[in-house]
């Protein structure tokens, strides 16, 4: 459990106690980042607005509501949804043919799937597929939700997880029929 003085500290803009708040919580924040933005520096942008974001409303949280982690957790992903909304409306989302042989460029054979592995295969996924499998699959929203926070609508949303879930599933197919070859 998170030290409540570290808080109190930060509550005060205390520069010290921000840094060890963030030393302990920047792998995860990050990973958060990750598995909704498809690149490394639109990820760190989008977690130093979420830092500006936690540090300001700090005095917000209660923690009566549930725990640190949970609610700065909540503030990383809804700055990576504002960021996914502010791109759906300069663009329409990628429609990606997942028989196209492009989708498999760069996977490499490996003996386990590791949780990182998986990341950056999800990461390869188009904005919308992506934004809708991590919030039904990882977060746990349902599509009525998703269509609320993405401005889109449930059927597009279900749509949307259907196909991540195709070629995600084909991604992995992929890469056990390579590693069954490698070995011949």
């Amino acid at each position: 459990m998170l030290d409540r003085t570290i808080i109190l500290r930060c509550c005060k803009n205390d520069t010290k106690a921000q840094r060890h708040l963030y030393d302990l919580h920047k792998n995860k924040w990050y990973a958060i980042c990750l598995r909704y933005l498809s690149d490394r520096e639109t990820a760190n942008d989008v977690l130093q607005n979420s830092l500006i974001k936690i540090f300001s409303h700090i005095k917000t949280y209660d923690e009566n509501k549930g725990s640190f982690s949970a609610w700065s957790n909540r503030i990383i992903i809804n700055e990576c949804l504002s960021y996914l909304r502010s791109a759906f409306h300069k663009r329409s989302l990628l429609q990606v043919d997942p028989d196209n042989e492009a989708i498999y460029k760069g996977l490499t054979p490996i003996d386990n799937l590791t949780a990182e592995e998986l990341t950056q295969i999800i990461q390869q996924l188009p904005n919308g597929y992506r934004a809708v499998f991590n919030m039904h699959a990882i977060e746990g929203y349902t599509h009525k939700e998703i269509a609320e926070k993405l401005a889109i609508t449930e059927g597009t949303s279900k749509s949307q997880y259907f196909k991540a879930r195709k070629i995600l599933q084909q991604k992995v197919e992929y890469l056990i029929n390579y590693r069954a070859y490698e070995r011949i």
